[in-house]
């Protein structure tokens, strides 16, 4: 791959980029309960609360309200595509804007979360009692995997080339990526081209939005991180 430009937005003119627009799930009961909640486990499906964050974010990227985000300059584009990872909690948070923009969900397995191994539906301090050397090394390196679990790496890696493969089919248009934390910050740390201890510098709400620009020459820039507005009631 050719190296990417430093200079985001100046040079010729190479037409729309392609937008992903990446919505996090809304909260499940493992969420609340602050449980490794990965691509293994229970599955957990959302709570009453986080259907309705999921509603309100569909509802707003259906809505006016979008011609104003990210920017007034820059609106957000009409939506082509609906992608979610195959876990039941986003195939809920998809279905629900899939609904709102009369579009069909398609599944991308490579953005899904990170599998956590045996710490799967564990709390931290479960984990800690259980495997406190493990926990240690984990939580200072994105190189390393929880038993029978995958790195943040690992995630990394296969986040990239789902990315690669997507800006591909949709090349100048608007894509809904309904994720999870693990690969929203893999997307993020893929534009920005940021170190790998990255990940564990960033956090991100139920039901967030965040927003990542791919050009033809494979340039991108970040338009939003986090953005949580649309939750207000």
């Amino acid at each position: 791959m050719a190296e990417r430009s430093r200079l985001v937005g100046w040079g010729p003119d190479l037409g729309p980029p392609t937008t992903f627009v990446l919505l996090r799930h809304g909260v499940t009961a493992l969420t609340a309960e602050k449980r490794f909640s990965g691509s293994g486990g229970s599955d957990p499906a959302l709570t009453d609360e986080g259907l309705a964050q999921v509603t309100r974010a569909a509802a707003f990227l259906a809505s006016s309200e979008r011609l104003t985000f990210p920017a007034r300059h820059a609106p957000l584009a009409e939506i082509h595509a609906v992608v979610a990872s195959p876990l039941q909690r986003t195939r809920q948070t998809a279905d629900a804007v899939a609904q709102q923009l009369g579009l069909e969900v398609e599944i991308e397995s490579d953005v899904r979360e990170c599998g956590f191994g045996v710490w799967d539906g564990l709390t931290y301090d479960e984990v800690d009692a259980g495997w406190p050397d493990e926990l240690r090394t984990w939580m200072g390196s994105p190189s390393s995997a929880p038993p029978e679990g995958e790195s943040f790496d690992d995630v990394h890696d296969r986040v990239v080339a789902a990315r690669a493969s997507l800006t591909e089919r949709y090349r100048g248009r608007t894509v809904v990526v309904a994720s999870h934390v693990t690969p929203i910050k893999s997307f993020v740390r893929d534009v920005l081209e940021a170190p790998a201890m990255a990940v564990f510098r960033m956090e991100l709400a139920p039901a967030s939005l965040t927003v990542v620009q791919w050009y033809a020459d494979d340039n991108g820039s970040l338009r939003v991180f986090n953005h949580t507005a649309h939750l207000a009631s």
